[in-house]
């Protein structure tokens, strides 16, 4: 495997790795990205890693892997998911042999990382990371409503704005507040605004007096 003395080498089996490996995170493909995956960084690190401190590098990949798995299955909020690709990076960087080496498997991860996304315009998703794509920031609690329940018949009505917009924030109609974005407009608090339209979950509206003006 003296090949992979070579950075160029290095930079494509961490590349792949990474790619599969994190594809298998993101979309459902019966393990065989998982298989990929772990095929190509076990061939990595056989090469690189020698002795009791090889462990030790294995140990923080494998930490990697487990606080992204965590995030997805039971946080959400994207936070672990970085700590764990901070710790891959340092641990497939940490045993190469020279400087240069070790810059291009970490540009090897990060493309890898980046280009698992486009599997997810081929393969199914996993539901893995349903919290993060679907969390809300407002609750109930704080006295919200979610929009996925009424906004179908918020449209024409009348409100005003509880927030500023640049161009996002919060507007309350018949009593009910909503998240919502005005567009290119930036709207002060306690302007009077007007639902324009509605798509999927998200509000548009505009200042009542230029609302009135377009119709």
């Amino acid at each position: 495997m003296e090949w992979l003395a070579n950075p160029s080498v290095g930079f494509l089996v961490v590349f792949l790795g990474t790619m599969f490996l994190i594809s298998e995170f993101l979309v459902k493909s019966k393990s065989l990205f998982f298989i990929l995956g772990t095929a190509f960084m076990v061939l990595f690190f056989s090469y690189h890693l020698e002795g009791a401190a090889g462990i030790w590098v294995l140990v923080l990949y494998a930490a990697g892997l487990g606080l992204i798995l965590l995030d997805g299955k039971l946080i959400g909020d994207g936070t672990v998911s970085i700590v764990g690709l901070l710790l891959m990076g340092v641990s497939i960087a940490v045993p190469t042999p020279t400087i240069i080496y070790g810059i291009l498997v970490i540009f090897g991860f990060l493309a890898g990382a980046i280009a698992a996304m486009f599997f997810l315009k081929v393969f199914p998703r996993r539901d893995l990371w349903s919290k993060l794509m679907l969390k809300d920031s407002l609750t109930s609690e704080q006295g919200y409503n979610s929009i996925n329940q009424t906004y179908e018949g918020l449209v024409g009505k009348t409100g005003t704005t509880v927030t500023p917009f640049r161009p996002t924030g919060t507007i309350d109609i018949e009593g009910e507040r909503y998240s919502a974005t005005s567009g290119d407009q930036w709207l002060n608090a306690e302007e009077e605004i007007e639902v324009m339209s509605v798509d999927g979950t998200r509000i548009r509206v505009k200042r009542l007096e230029t609302a009135v003006k377009e119709q």
